[in-house]
C-alpha cells in the first residue's frame, strides 16, 4: 500500500460561496482602512460586472487608458486590482513573484473541476510535483508525440469533404483531447465509453455562467452539474490507475511517472493526488490547443493570402508526408509567426489571478496584503504602445528581428518565470501539427454573416463554437 506523499496538499478552499464573499469583504475592509487603494471605480455596479463577464478586454483597456498600469475595480462583490503592461507582467511573474499566491486567487475556483494540480497549488507541494513531471516534458520526449498528433488529426480529417460545414472548435477539441489522452497518459480514448472532450466542456461551461448562478448550490444547480462532471472524470482516471495497480505495471507515460514518483523519504503520491495532476494536464493539454487552432483559422479565413503562404510552406517542407517535430519547429518560420500572432491576439490563459501576501508598491500606488491582484496577457498584448495596430492579425510582427525588439514581459501567452506553463512546448507542437494537417488538404472559410464572440472563462475560446466551410 502506497503512503501519502510527505508534502501534503494545502488545506482545501471552501466551496461555500457565501463564506468566500464574507472573507473577501473582510479582507477588503481591513485593507481600505490602511490607506488609499489604486485608482478606479470601486462602487458596486451590476453593469460593470456584466461588462467584465461579457467583454473584459474593453473594460481593462479603458481602465488602463484612464488610470495607467495599475488600477482597482469592483467586480461582483469584491475589489480586484489589475496590473497591465510589460513591467507589471515582469513584476508579478518574475521579479516579485514571491509576493503573490496562485491558490488564493481566482484560479482556486477551478479546484472543484480539476482538483489540486499544478494550476491550483503553491509552495513546496507545487514545486515537487512540477519537478516530478519535468522529465516527461523534455524537448526530445515531446518530439516523439508529433506522430500521434498528426495521426489523430488525419483520422479526424478523413470525413471532411469540400462544401462541408464543420464546427472547427468542437472538431479540434475532440482531436486535442484524444492526443492528450494517448500521448500523455496512455489512455485508449475509445475504451471509456465516455466523450471526455464533451464532458470537460460541460464542466467548463459552469465558469461562463452569470455570477449569481455560480453561487447557487443544491440539486439542479450549475454547481451540482459541475460535480457530476467531476465524478465522471474521476471514474475514468481512478479506474485506469486501479487497473495499472492490479497489473503491477504503471507505464512510462506521465500517469506512470506520477504513480511511481517518490520523494526524498520514499513516499508516493496517493491516487487522489495522481488524479488531480492528470485532470489538470488534461484540461490544460487540450484547452489551449483547441482555442489556438480555432482562432488561427478564424484569422486565416479573413486573410487568405496568409493561409496560402502557410500551405505553400507546408508543401515545400514536407510534401505529402506529415511534418516531423523538427520540421514543425525549425523549418516553418511563417507557421511559427502565425501561431505566435494568434497567441498574442487570443492568449488562452488570458488572466493570471493572484492574491498579495505582503504589502507592495507599484507605479506609485500601494496595494495592501490580502487583495486579489491580476495580470492579463490579453489586455497587455493589446496595448498600442507595445503592439502597434494591436487588434490586427499581423504575423510578420513576430519575425525574429521584430520580436527581438519587444520589451521583456511584453509577450506572455504562457505566463513567465518559474511557473511558466510546463506543457508549453507540447501545446505549441500540437497546434502546429493539427494546423499542418488541415493546411495540407483544405482551406476554410467563415459562414456568411457569422460574427466572432469570445468566451472568457476560464480560458479564451469562440463563444458557441466556430462554424466554418470546407473549401
Amino acid at each position: 500500500m502506497l503512503t501519502a506523499m510527505a508534502l501534503s496538499v494545502p488545506t482545501p478552499r471552501t466551496t461555500n460561496p457565501f463564506a468566500r464573499i464574507r472573507d473577501d469583504l473582510g479582507i477588503e475592509w481591513r485593507a481600505s482602512r490602511r490607506g488609499p487603494l489604486p485608482p478606479g471605480s470601486k462602487l458596486p455596479s451590476l453593469v460593470l460586472t456584466e461588462r467584465m463577464r461579457r467583454d473584459p478586454l474593453s473594460v481593462l483597456l479603458t481602465a488602463y487608458e484612464e488610470h495607467g498600469p495599475i488600477f482597482a475595480i469592483r467586480i461582483f462583490h469584491g475589489i480586484q486590482v489589475f496590473m497591465l503592461g510589460p513591467e507589471a507582467n515582469r513584476y508579478i511573474l518574475v521579479t516579485d513573484r514571491d509576493k503573490f499566491l496562485w491558490r488564493d486567487g481566482n484560479l482556486g475556483d477551478l479546484i472543484p473541476l480539476i482538483g489540486d494540480g499544478l494550476l491550483t497549488t503553491d509552495g513546496e507541494y507545487h514545486d515537487r510535483a512540477r519537478e516530478t513531471m519535468l522529465p516527461v516534458f523534455h524537448r526530445e520526449r515531446i518530439a516523439t508525440t508529433a506522430a500521434v498528433m498528426s495521426e489523430e488529426a488525419e483520422l479526424a480529417l478523413a470525413d471532411w469533404r469540400s462544401g462541408d460545414r464543420v464546427d472547427l472548435y468542437d472538431w479540434t477539441r475532440h482531436v486535442a483531447m484524444r492526443v492528450a489522452m494517448r500521448a500523455l497518459f496512455g489512455f485508449d480514448p475509445d475504451r471509456s465509453g465516455v466523450d471526455v472532450a464533451a464532458t470537460f466542456e460541460r464542466g467548463l461551461s459552469f465558469y461562463e455562467r452569470e455570477y449569481f448562478l455560480q453561487v447557487l448550490r443544491g440539486p439542479g444547480s450549475p454547481f451540482a452539474r459541475l460535480r457530476r462532471v467531476r465524478r465522471t472524470l474521476d471514474r475514468i482516471i481512478l479506474g485506469e490507475i486501479a487497473r495499472r495497480r492490479r497489473a503491477g505495471e504503471s507505464g512510462e507515460d506521465v500517469l506512470g511517472l506520477l504513480m511511481d514518483a517518490r520523494d526524498a523519504e520514499g513516499q508516493a503520491f496517493d491516487d487522489g493526488q495522481v488524479r488531480d495532476q492528470v485532470l489538470t494536464l488534461l484540461f490544460a493539454g487540450h484547452d489551449t490547443t483547441t482555442s489556438t487552432v480555432a482562432f488561427m483559422f478564424y484569422e486565416l479565413a479573413r486573410d487568405p493570402e496568409w493561409a496560402e503562404r502557410l500551405a505553400e510552406e507546408r508543401r515545400d517542407v514536407a510534401g505529402d508526408e506529415a511534418p516531423s517535430a523538427s520540421q514543425l519547429f525549425g523549418e516553418m518560420p511563417q507557421l511559427d509567426m502565425a501561431v505566435q500572432e494568434t497567441l498574442r491576439l487570443y492568449p488562452p490563459a488570458w488572466i493570471g489571478p493572484r492574491r498579495a501576501i505582503v504589502d507592495f508598491e507599484f507605479a506609485g500606488h500601494r496595494v495592501p496584503a490580502g487583495l486579489p491582484v491580476n495580470y492579463s496577457s490579453w489586455a497587455s498584448h493589446h496595448l498600442p504602445e507595445v503592439f502597434p495596430d494591436p487588434h490586427a492579425f499581423k504575423p510578420e510582427r513576430f519575425a525574429p528581428e521584430q520580436r527581438a525588439k519587444l520589451p521583456k514581459g511584453a509577450y506572455i501567452p504562457f505566463g513567465g518565470g518559474p511557473r511558466i506553463c510546463i506543457g508549453m512546448r507540447f501545446g505549441e507542437l500540437e497546434v502546429r501539427a493539427i494546423a499542418a494537417a488541415i493546411l495540407g488538404r483544405f482551406r476554410l472559410g467563415l459562414e456568411p454573416d457569422w460574427r466572432m464572440r469570445v468566451r472568457q472563462m476560464p480560458t479564451l475560446s469562440p463563444r458557441g463554437g466556430l462554424p466554418m466551410r470546407v473549401l
